[in-house]
């Protein structure tokens, strides 16, 4: 193999009479750095552009963790209930939309046990765990990096006394966790992620079989669901692995799916009174699973993009070619358009299962908390508005198209998205991808979008 002359770059930059060939080089360095192939045992997204771990968040934690050390927020001292209540409110999210899992699969397990569940609370833009007598622990959504991880102790409220006797002013500091990517920045490839799981376990919550079990979106067999997890809400016959441990962590019996499956009370189940809300909502749960999905989407097209995008800005300072925002070379419009596909795809609920037959019901407080949230036209159609009968939404464009993340995107990629998401809605092509929204569908979600989303409007075909 003919080996690179032994002078300077540049020099020999400059002696070729066609950059073309440097740049198809440059761009094959390109394409495994920003499909995720990790060097030297760092992760893609603590390299440039992204630098996950050293970029100070702008997230809803911030801005309450501010609110705190100003003094204009006061948490209530003593009862750990009440803090986390008051960090609900403070982050606008629903007692309502509690979902519980009793699987140790949180840095907590020392904690949790089927008899001593981890509560879940969330809206579209923050994720509260908390085990009561431990941590609180928050996922929230920077607009840029994706989702960051903190910890607060709720007990920290309380007053101390230090060593001499004298009282100290009680700890409210939210604390960054890089450990939570150990699973968080593994678990879906090159980003760091939200995901849910579903394992099997045993009797004091222990996962048992393939370490892990299975990472579960809107794409997942319902009776690939939920092990590991309490469920209250109606599905008819269709059978789930929520409820339910096992005997000796085996694969469910057919008669305990049964056992497990429309519970609206989960008395039999745990004793419920140290916890904020008295179920599991499966309607939350189905929400939950949505935006967790989505939200990688966003992140994943985002940080692929802002690389791609970096690296073509590096090879443009090399060949001396005046550097651009905008993806110019055939590679980088190919990694853009795909990345672009893939988040469409997320947005268009593209390969949900559908809902059982007779469809599904939960907890009427967290559907209505859910639908007031979302923009709405003068006519009353809203993204968050829910169907519940074959699917989930009733309007299948999911609404974190108005996220920050969502607008924060770089400009190349959602005019891509935009012009894409327009053609399959006004239906002027032929491809059979999103076949599945009917005509009218089409119709009411171009409405819609037309009418909240100014800049999904102002796109030319």
């Amino acid at each position: 193999m003919r080996s690179l002359p032994r002078r300077p770059f540049k020099v020999w930059l400059e002696s070729r009479p066609d950059k073309s060939v440097i740049r198809a080089l440059s761009f094959v360095g390109a394409w495994f750095a920003a499909t995720g192939l990790r060097a030297q045992g760092v992760d893609e997204f603590e390299r440039p552009p992204i630098g996950y771990s050293v970029t100070e968040a702008k997230d809803a934690v911030t801005v309450l963790e501010g609110r705190i050390a100003s003094g204009t927020l006061k948490l209530p001292v003593g009862d750990d209930r009440e803090v986390v209540r008051l960090l609900l409110r403070e982050f606008s999210i629903s007692e309502a939309s509690q979902l519980l899992v009793f699987s140790q699969t949180s840095f907590q397990n020392d904690r949790i046990r089927p008899q001593h569940p981890r509560a879940l609370y969330f809206n579209d833009n923050t994720y509260v765990g908390w085990v009561p007598g431990g941590l609180v622990e928050i996922a929230t959504i920077d607009p840029h990096l994706g989702p960051v991880f903190y910890t607060f102790d709720p007990s920290a409220t309380r007053p101390r006394s230090g060593p001499d006797g004298i009282p100290q002013n009680a700890t409210t500091h939210f604390r960054r966790e890089s450990d939570c990517l150990r699973c968080h920045g593994t678990f879906v490839r090159d980003i760091p992620a939200l995901f849910a799981r579903s394992v099997l376990v045993d009797s004091v919550g222990r996962p048992t079989g393939t370490l892990g079990g299975k990472l579960v979106d809107p794409t997942t067999p319902w009776s690939e669901r939920w092990g590991g997890w309490y469920v209250t809400g109606t599905h008819g016959r269709a059978r789930h692995r929520g409820n339910i441990i096992p005997i000796d962590g085996a694969e469910l019996t057919a008669a305990e799916r049964d056992r497990g499956a429309n519970a609206t009370d989960l008395k039999p189940f745990v004793d419920l009174s140290n916890y904020l809300a008295p179920g599991s909502d499966l309607v939350a749960l189905l929400v939950f699973e949505h935006q967790l999905a989505v939200h990688n989407a966003i992140t994943q097209a985002g940080h692929h993009t802002r690389r791609m995008l970096y690296y073509q800005q590096g090879v443009q300072r090399g060949l001396g070619e005046p550097v651009t925002t905008e993806p110019v070379y055939e590679s980088t419009q190919r990694a853009v358009a795909a990345a672009a596909q893939d988040l469409l795809d997320a947005l268009l609920s593209k390969d949900e299962v559908p809902l059982p037959e007779g469809g599904v019901d939960g907890n009427p407080a967290f559907r209505s908390a859910f639908e007031q949230r979302g923009r709405r036209t003068k006519d009353g159609f809203s993204l968050s508005q829910l169907d519940l009968k074959t699917r989930v939404f009733r309007y299948r464009c999911s609404p974190l198209i108005y996220h920050d993340s969502f607008t924060a995107l770089p400009t190349s990629l959602k005019s891509v998205v935009f012009r894409r998401l327009k053609t399959v809605l006004n239906s002027l092509e032929a491809d059979a991808r999103y076949t599945y929204l009917q005509p009218g569908e089409r119709r009411l979600l171009r409405d819609i979008l037309r009418e909240t989303l100014p800049e999904y409007a102002a796109v030319d075909l």
